[in-house]
């Protein structure tokens, strides 16, 4: 598993191979934009700075660090997607890198924060809430914060509980507990429709956790 080191003036990417060594860290959920640094990109720490998806790594590191969170997991630059084995190792373990996550940030682009958060209508149709992989990112960690474009906070997992329920269909002990593994298949299956992923693949990969399988990806 790969970590980004917040602390470092540059981006620093740290591997750790053995499981049992991975210190705590933070974690960043978001919905992919245009210019995403990558893994690639972050080899070169001069030009990243230049892409459009550099500032969202970069406050998300800012907000880790001013949390005395040393590390940090992004899915965008973390994971070499170059290689196959390390890519499917990544998307088998994703609902447990959530799990095993101190706090998820969930970065919501396209929410203003000077709204009343019963009125705000960005929220209720944000599109975080409408993409596949997110589903699972909200589920299976204890603690996600929400935050609008401008990084402002909006609320927690749990102050937020009743929207979010309204939102997704998710029943509050699911939210708070990640006890979805006693709720029925259908049931699991039905908080996923009308959601999308980039890759159609990805619309039975994004849900691996949620029902405990694991399986080899091939796109």
């Amino acid at each position: 598993m790969r970590l980004i080191r917040t602390s470092s003036t540059d981006p620093e990417l740290v591997y750790f191979a053995d499981e049992h060594q991975i210190p705590s860290y933070a974690i960043l959920s978001h919905v992919w934009e245009e210019e995403e640094v990558t893994f690639q990109h972050m080899q070169d720490p001069s030009s990243i700075k230049k892409m459009k998806g550099w500032s969202k790594i970069a406050r998300a590191c800012e907000l880790a660090r001013s949390e005395d969170r040393e590390y940090i997991w992004i899915d965008t630059c973390c994971i070499d997607k170059s290689s196959s084995s390390e890519l499917s190792e990544a998307i088998n373990s994703m609902y447990r890198y959530y799990v095993e996550a101190q706090v998820c940030y969930a970065y919501l682009a396209d929410v203003q924060s000077d709204l009343p958060r019963s009125l705000d209508f960005t929220f209720r149709v944000c599109k975080w809430f409408t993409r596949g992989w997110t589903l699972q990112e909200l589920i299976a960690p204890k603690t996600v914060v929400f935050f609008a474009q401008d990084w402002e906070k909006i609320g927690t997992k749990a102050s937020l509980q009743g929207i979010i329920t309204e939102i997704t269909g998710i029943p509050a002990g699911v939210l708070l507990k990640n006890d979805a593994k006693e709720m029925s298949i259908a049931k699991r299956m039905s908080w996923a429709a009308g959601r999308k992923t980039t890759r159609i693949e990805d619309r039975a990969y994004s849900l691996m956790g949620i029902f405990g399988v694991f399986m080899p990806p091939i796109y």
